[in-house]
Parts: C-alpha cells; structure tokens; sequence
C-alpha cells in the first residue's frame, strides 16, 4: 500500500532528522583518549598467556604452583589493564602563524565516514 503524500512528507523529515542527529553523535568529539588495537592485542595475549600460567601452576601443585599462579593471575590482569587503557591521541600541530588549513581527506578515512559525506553531497545536491 503506498504512502500518502502527507505520510511520504513526514517521513522524509523523519529520515532528516535522525540523519541529523546520527551525524553529530557519530562525529562528536570523544575527547582525547581512545582505546589502541595494538594495546587490546597484546593484553589479550598477555591474558591467554596468564590463562596458561594458571593452568600450569594447577598442575604442578606444591608451593610452586602457588607461585605460579600468583604471577599467572598477575599477568592476567595486566593484560585485562592493557586491553582497556585508553592512550592519548596525537592533537594535530598548528602552524606558527596560527592558522589551522583545512584538513585534506586522507584515505585512511573510515567507511561510515565515507558513506556519510557521500550522503550529505548528494543531499545538498552537489
């Protein structure tokens, strides 16, 4: 059943708006701090290898496999601290004359990123 035109109409404002209002939570700033792919890889590793530790240290038993469970549960959290500590972002540099050039469009951009500028030309009718 198609819409009519009322329906049609408010749905495109509907569709504006939401497109609108995505766009600036998606491009809000987050502020300075972002997690790192390389610090979640290695605390992942660090935490199968304290997973491992662990394990071992059931196995052997004793007062040594208290001691390696200590330190196996020691990296285990580390690894759980790595993963999720967020690093600084590098801030761009300013030119000395304090005028900012406006950034180029790296191709390093992220699909969504692409998609929504591709968007925003075709509604501003570019």
């Amino acid at each position: 059943m198609p819409l009519s035109e009322q329906e049609q109409r408010l749905l495109d404002e509907m569709e504006r708006h939401l497109l609108h209002n995505d766009a600036d939570v998606v491009s809000a700033p987050s502020g300075d701090r972002a997690l790192s792919y390389r610090n979640l890889v290695y605390g992942a590793l660090l935490l199968l290898v304290g997973i491992g530790g662990l394990i071992a240290g059931v196995i052997v038993g004793d007062v040594w496999g208290i001691i390696i469970g200590v330190v196996a549960f020691a990296a285990m959290l580390g690894g759980v601290m790595l993963a999720v500590t967020p690093v600084r972002r590098p801030t761009p540099a300013v030119p000395r004359d304090g005028v900012k050039k406006k950034p180029q469009q790296q191709s390093s951009a992220s699909f969504m990123d692409r998609m929504n500028d591709r968007w925003d030309r075709r509604q501003d009718g570019h």
